[in-house]
């Protein structure tokens, strides 16, 4: 079993997201909304009616959609759960769009989401739980020498106004433009890549956008020019060793999970998944849901996320189950442990 790292709580007097984030607020989107009480005004016979399956899953026990991030994570352990229980589950890949529009629907019991909720997600008897987030980190092909960027530079490439990566210090190797690749995933939704820049004006004109995460990652480790933004976890999923690296950014690799929980990582997704309060199947939703929340806990370190567990000891802010704030003035310490069981492969 891998080691886990241990934590301790530390109080600061001074809010360390407000410290590290105060760059230039104009640019940093809303990390959450507000707007648990604005819910979407739907017809009465949409609000009484329950979840029912499309015609191919009417024999299924729960229908869940998992988007990009979270179907390489999870499908395998919902599939194991369902084997260990004697249920079917039926699983459908997709996008945070596609939860959305099976919710509106209501056609599937859960749908993942990895950013909070916009306006349009608050439907009438929708409920959010968190499982986790996770950083959003800056990738560059392995060819490049540089190690890390400031937030600020990094907010300066993306934005187009650093053009070349000589102007970073980089050797007169790579003496070439930067090539930005973003997937500008979920425009009506808070966190993700707006926490780095608000809205897509902000990018680069030359910005190159990609519909999958596989795609970006291609485009990274193809072109030793380009830079992206992606979670560690995926861009290890999609890359071979030597192929790609994650810089740091003030001094933080997007792999530290403690940093991460802090609130001190500027950049990060929500991992969400739903429920329905009038959902038949709502008890056996939960149960599915606490059970990923726990595999989350006991594998944190291998998805580059910080649980649950770590965000309420942080002092991040909750509402029920749902993640709805930033913390307020606690960091977490991390304690390596004298003895390593077991390494992980490259990160």
């Amino acid at each position: 079993m891998p080691t886990l790292l241990k934590f301790i709580l530390v109080l600061c007097a001074l809010s360390l997201t407000g410290v590290l984030h105060a760059h230039d607020p104009a640019l940093r989107g809303e990390a959450f909304f507000d707007n648990r009480d604005k819910i979407v005004d739907m017809p009465p016979e949409w609000v009484a009616q329950t979840v029912t399956h499309e015609a191919a899953h009417q024999d299924a026990d729960l229908v869940v959609t998992l988007n990009q991030d979270t179907y390489p994570i999870l499908g395998p352990e919902i599939q194991r759960y369902a084997a260990e229980r004697g249920l079917k589950i039926v699983m459908q890949s997709g996008t945070c769009g596609t939860s959305a529009g099976k919710l509106m629907q209501k056609r599937i019991n859960s749908g993942a989401f990895c950013c909070p909720p916009g306006d349009m997600d608050r439907l009438p008897g929708l409920e959010f739980h968190t499982l986790a987030i996770t950083a959003v980190a800056v990738v560059v092909n392995a060819q490049n020498p540089l190690e890390e960027v400031t937030l600020d530079e990094a907010r300066d490439i993306f934005r187009g106004r650093t053009r070349h990566w000589q102007e970073l210090g980089t050797t007169p190797g790579l003496n070439e433009p930067i090539a930005t690749t973003a997937r500008l995933h979920c425009t009506k939704r808070p966190g993700h890549w707006t926490l780095l820049l608000a809205n897509e004006t902000l990018f680069s004109p030359t910005l190159r956008e990609v519909g999958v995460i596989p795609d970006l990652v291609a485009r990274t480790a193809q072109e030793r020019n380009a830079v992206a933004l992606e979670t560690p976890y995926m861009v290890r999923e999609h890359s071979a060793p030597g192929q790609v690296k994650l810089l740091r950014i003030d001094g933080h690799a997007p792999t530290d999970i403690a940093h991460l929980a802090s609130g001190g990582y500027p950049v990060y997704r929500t991992f969400n998944m739903t429920t329905w309060s009038n959902d038949p199947d709502r008890d056996r939703t939960l149960e599915l849901i606490a059970h990923l929340r726990d595999y989350i806990e006991a594998h944190h370190e291998r998805f580059h996320m910080a649980p649950v567990s770590l965000l309420r000891e942080a002092g991040w802010q909750f509402i029920g189950d749902e993640l709805v704030g930033e913390p307020s003035g606690a960091v977490l310490v991390q304690h390596h442990p004298e003895h390593h069981d077991h390494h992980h492969g490259q990160e």
